[in-house]
C-alpha cells in the first residue's frame, strides 16, 4: 500500500478554529447536559464540512451508530457532539463579531507560511474582491434581524444578506475568503441596512485586521461613488472600480474632452485588446478635487465577439500595466464564480435554510460555512494530500460524498487516513461494530 505522506492542512487549521472558539465567553442560553459553546460551533464546522445537507441528516447520521461520534471526536475535537436542537438553541445568541477570529488566524498563517504570496498582484498588492449575496428569503418565518421587502399587496418578504469578501488573482482559480459582514437590520434602527453601509464596517474591520495588507479592492459599479472612494483613500487601500456611463455623465464628459491615451495588443488566441484611458480626472462635478483614473476596454474574439468595460482605479494607469489592471478588475467575477457559485451548487448547499432562530443562527451557520469553505479552498490551493483525493474522485462534489460517506463507515483517527483511503482504497479502518 503506498500512502501520500503529506500532512493534511485540515488539521492544523481545525486546532486553530477550535482554538479560538474556546476563547469565546461562555453563555448560559440553552446550555444542557454540559454541551461546551466550543463543541456546539465545531458542531456547526463539521456539519458544513462533511457537507450535510440538512441538520436533520447530521442528526439522523450520528443516532444510527457511533461511528461518526468517535470521528467527530478524532477529527474535529469535539467532546460532545450535540443535537440539531441544541446546536440550534447554543448558536441562536453568539455574536457573529466572535466568529471573525479563526478566519483572521487562518490568513495569519497562510501568509507565515507564504503560500498567501501567489496572490500577489499589482504593485505588491493583493486583489480583494467584494461583492453581496442573499442566503436567507421568506414571507413567515423572521426574526429581529431580518431587513424586509414591503410589497403592493401588503405582504412582506424577510431576508438576510451579507458582504463577502475574498483575496483573488486572475490566474489563480482558489480564493482566499475574509470574514463576511451580515446585513442585517441594526438594534435601534427602522431603515433597512444596506451593502453600502456593510461595506464601510467590513472594509473597517478588514483593516483593523490586517493593518498592514497592501490592497487593491475591486468592486462593482454600486462602489463608484465619492464617499466610498474616500473611505478607502482613508484605509489606504487602493482600487479598481467598475463604472457606468448612466450614473457618470460628468466623468465621461470630462475623459471625452481630455487627452486620452490609446494602445491596442493581440494574444495568442487571436483576441484584440483595445485601451484608452486617462489619469487624473475628476469622478463628478460635486466632487471636483476627488481625481480618479479611467480605462475604457474593448475585448474583440477571434469569432468576432464583442465586449466593453470600463474602470476608475487609484492606480497611475500606463502603457505597460493598463492591461494588468484590465485582468485585476475582470478579477471581480471571481466572488461570484469561484465563491457564490461554489457555494451555492457545488455541495456547500449555501441557500437552504438550517435553522433561522430568533437572534442571529441563521448568520452564524452562514458564517460557519464561509469558514468550512475557506479550509476547503486552503487544502485545494497548498495540501498536496488533499489535490491528489480530488484528482482521484474527478469532481469536487463526488470528493465530498466520499469524505462524507467514509466518516459514517469507518474508524478514522487521523485525517490522512481518510485521504489515503479514497486515493488508495486500502483497508485502513473498520467498521466500529468490528472492533471490540
Amino acid at each position: 500500500m503506498n500512502q501520500l505522506n503529506s500532512s493534511p492542512s485540515i488539521k492544523n487549521y481545525l486546532s486553530l478554529v477550535h482554538k479560538h472558539f474556546k476563547s469565546i465567553p461562555e453563555t448560559n442560553n440553552g446550555r444542557s447536559n454540559n454541551i461546551s459553546l466550543t463543541d456546539s460551533l465545531m458542531s456547526g464546522v463539521a456539519i458544513f464540512a462533511l457537507k450535510f445537507p440538512s441538520l436533520l441528516k447530521f442528526e439522523t447520521a450520528k443516532k444510527e451508530d457511533k461511528t461518526l461520534t468517535h470521528n467527530l471526536k478524532t477529527l474535529f475535537n469535539i467532546e460532545n457532539p450535540i443535537s440539531d436542537t441544541q446546536v440550534r438553541t447554543r448558536l441562536d445568541v453568539v455574536n457573529p463579531a466572535d466568529i471573525r477570529k479563526p478566519f483572521t488566524a487562518i490568513f495569519a498563517k497562510l501568509q507565515r507560511s507564504n503560500q498567501l504570496k501567489q496572490f500577489n498582484y499589482i504593485n505588491d498588492t493583493y486583489l480583494l474582491a467584494n461583492d453581496a449575496t442573499g442566503f436567507f428569503s421568506s414571507k413567515t418565518i423572521h426574526c429581529n434581524n431580518c431587513c424586509q421587502r414591503h410589497h403592493k399587496d401588503g405582504s412582506i418578504t424577510y431576508y438576510h444578506n451579507m458582504l463577502c469578501s475574498a483575496i483573488v488573482h486572475p490566474d489563480v482559480r482558489e480564493v482566499i475568503p475574509l470574514a463576511p459582514e451580515p446585513i442585517l437590520q441594526q438594534d435601534g434602527c427602522t431603515k433597512n441596512d444596506s451593502e453600502l453601509n456593510a461595506i464601510v464596517r467590513h472594509l473597517t474591520n478588514v483593516r483593523r485586521e490586517h493593518p498592514h495588507l497592501a490592497i487593491t479592492v475591486v468592486e462593482d459599479a454600486l462602489y463608484a461613488n465619492a464617499p466610498h472612494i474616500r473611505l478607502l483613500k482613508e484605509l489606504n487601500m487602493e482600487y479598481i472600480i467598475s463604472v457606468k456611463e448612466d450614473n457618470h455623465e460628468y466623468l465621461f464628459d470630462a475623459v471625452r474632452h481630455g487627452k486620452c491615451q490609446e494602445y491596442q495588443t493581440i494574444t495568442e488566441d487571436g483576441t484584440v485588446h483595445k485601451f484608452k484611458y486617462i489619469n487624473q480626472v475628476p469622478i463628478n462635478y460635486s466632487n471636483y478635487d476627488l481625481l480618479v483614473n479611467f480605462i475604457e476596454y474593448w475585448e474583440t474574439s477571434k469569432s468576432g465577439v464583442e465586449q466593453y468595460f470600463c474602470w476608475i482605479t487609484s492606480h497611475l494607469i500606463t502603457k505597460t500595466n493598463v492591461f494588468q489592471l484590465m485582468k485585476g478588475g475582470r478579477a471581480r467575477w471571481s466572488i461570484e464564480n469561484e465563491t457564490f457559485n461554489t457555494l451555492k451548487n457545488l455541495g456547500y448547499h449555501f441557500e437552504r435554510n438550517y435553522g433561522h432562530g430568533d437572534k442571529n443562527l441563521s448568520t452564524i451557520f452562514s458564517m460557519l460555512m464561509m469558514l468550512a469553505f475557506f479550509i476547503d479552498q486552503v487544502q485545494s490551493l497548498c495540501c498536496n494530500i488533499f489535490k491528489t483525493a480530488k484528482n482521484k474522485v474527478k469532481r469536487t462534489t463526488y470528493l465530498w460524498e466520499r469524505i462524507r460517506n467514509i466518516f459514517q463507515l469507518f474508524i478514522i483517527d487521523a485525517w490522512g487516513e481518510l485521504f489515503n483511503y479514497i486515493i488508495n482504497k486500502p483497508v485502513i479502518a473498520l467498521p466500529l461494530s468490528n472492533t471490540s
